[in-house]
């Protein structure tokens, strides 16, 4: 488009049709702009998540073999007499500069019937929300469905099913009996192994903790 127009020489067609060409560019720089923004996008995420993939991937292989190792590590340290008692599951283990503390502690699970008493409350709750006014907004729903939610391991959360006891006088009687189901379903104790990676300096012989994660980066 010719940059020196003269607006005054322009008579009233003129003047439309020259907005309408502007109005034109206009979008077509726009459209241009969105094409390349979401080109740009996409190839972004297309990168980030098969690098997030593989990392993932690489940070449960390295689980199972340190989970592998550490157990075969565990029975040398029982053999040698390196540990306190039989029962002992969590150590430290120090060589030079290298610290690696195994920590496990019993963890509160639940059994089998979890699964039909959880089935039975989202079906509850699915009810209970097409009765209310508020429906999928209802905040009594909201908050019983996310403390439904499971872990990456498919597990319910035990703390998460302890906050659902506490809404039991805000439902009937039904309810009153799944959280029975869940209470019964409480007898299983799993077994929870942290892993913690410290480095010592030379110079001052302060232990530093190695942190793989973006948490503590």
């Amino acid at each position: 488009m010719d940059t020196n127009i003269n607006l005054a020489e322009l008579t009233a067609e003129q003047k439309r049709e020259l907005f309408a060409q502007l109005q034109s560019e206009q979008k077509e720089d726009r459209i241009q702009k969105r094409e390349a923004y979401e080109g740009l996008r996409a190839q972004f995420l297309i990168e980030v998540e098969r690098k997030t993939a593989s990392l993932a991937a690489e940070v449960s292989a390295f689980k199972d073999w340190l989970d592998k190792e550490a157990q075969g590590f565990t029975e040398l340290m029982r053999e040698y007499g390196q540990v306190r008692r039989e029962s002992q599951q969590s150590y430290t283990i120090t060589d030079g500069k290298f610290k690696v503390e195994i920590a496990s502690n019993k963890v509160k699970a639940f059994d089998e019937r979890a699964d039909m008493a959880a089935e039975r409350l989202i079906d509850y709750l699915k009810g209970y929300m097409e009765k209310s006014e508020k429906g999928v907004d209802d905040p009594m729903y909201q908050m019983a469905m996310t403390l439904l939610e499971r872990n990456k391991a498919g597990d319910l959360d035990y703390k998460s099913i302890s906050k659902l006891y506490e809404l039991e006088d805000r439902f009937d009687a039904e309810y009153g009996e799944i959280m029975a189901l869940f209470k019964e379903a409480n007898v299983v104790h799993q077994t929870a192994t942290n892993y913690y990676f410290s480095k010592r300096n030379p110079d001052t012989g302060v232990w530093t903790r190695i942190e793989p994660s973006f948490c503590r980066l």
